[in-house]
């Protein structure tokens, strides 16, 4: 196999189908805000150390130490530019179930997944931008395609900023109706993604299936640099057992969703950057799962009881 094979893949995607994917993940989002409520904002400025020890490990930690793990790997460069986009990306929407499942805080978990999502806004484009442009094979591919942040920082408010604000304005507005439709809403959205993603899928399972092992070994590696990013930075700060399962699960979870709509909106589809980053959405649905059964043949300390409230699922 010729050494740059994987850089030279550009996946198939019609346009009709790349407005299918960014309509799906708009829609994931809107019933991520449905499920948002005021005090979720509000426990920040109650109770910051916990969630603000997560985006800091989620914003912060995880790009710069992706950045490091990429000249340590020296992957393929549209690879190594799909690691920096998937730490780029903010938390993923399994993240709150999965937290419960792992008996951590769940309002640690709603509390950064409300905020990282706003954050991601600007820290999307920013941390793609800095680092992306740090190594020079993956800043080469940011200046083949002119990569300008404005441009996904517009793309990205389109995708999460507009059904944030339309979620939350519902939801206050129409608050029986939002309670109504909030679970069916976010099965519905998650079944249609997964739809569109599997269509995607089918189109290029060629490719898939032919270059998905040569990403498999970064994924793992780049999953469990994260997942551990999100519990140690938490533990060394003194944050409790709870929160800091929370902050792993939030770290651990990335929005791969999102990375894919950039991927095709941005790289046209390059095939390094696209299967690696469906493959870590894969991958981290069985990460995720299994650091939660881990944590739960963990007793938790004495006085740290879970709230299985706090997760609305």
């Amino acid at each position: 196999m010729e050494p740059l094979a994987i850089d030279q893949v550009r996946l198939n995607f019609n346009p009709q189908g790349l407005m299918a994917i960014n309509g799906a993940i708009g829609l994931m989002m809107l019933g991520v805000s449905l499920d948002l409520k005021l005090e979720d904002f509000k426990r920040i400025l109650v109770s910051p150390k916990a969630p603000g020890i997560g985006l800091l490990a989620q914003f912060l930690l995880l790009p710069a130490f992706t950045f490091l793990l990429t000249l340590i790997l020296k992957p393929h460069p549209s690879m190594a530019l799909g690691m920096i986009l998937v730490a780029a990306c903010p938390g993923g929407n399994l993240s709150n179930i999965m937290t419960y499942l792992a008996k951590g805080n769940c309002a640690v978990s709603i509390s950064m997944t409300a905020i990282s999502t706003i954050a991601a806004i600007v820290m999307t484009p920013l941390n793609l931008s800095i680092w992306g442009s740090l190594n020079p094979d993956t800043a080469d591919i940011l200046r083949r395609v002119s990569l300008r942040p404005v441009d996904v920082f517009i793309t990205v408010f389109v995708i999460l900023g507009i059904p944030l604000i339309l979620g939350q304005v519902l939801a206050r507005s129409f608050p029986t109706l939002a309670d109504r439709v909030r679970r069916p809403f976010k099965i519905f959205s998650l079944v249609f993604f997964i739809l569109i993603v599997c269509g995607a899928l089918a189109a290029n399972w060629g490719n898939f299936i032919r270059y998905v092992g040569i990403v498999m070994f970064a994924v793992f590696l780049h999953n469990a640099l994260a997942l551990n990013l999100g519990y140690w930075s938490g533990r060394l700060a003194g944050l409790e057992e709870r929160d800091a399962r929370a902050t792993c699960i939030e770290v651990g979870i990335q929005n791969s969703a999102l990375g894919l709509v950039l991927v095709f909106n941005f790289f046209d589809g390059l095939g390094g950057m696209a299967i690696l980053v469906a493959w870590w959405g894969v991958w981290h649905i069985f990460a995720g799962l299994t650091t939660a059964f881990i944590f739960t043949r963990r007793p938790l300390p004495d006085g740290e009881q879970t709230d299985e409230a706090a997760c609305r699922l």
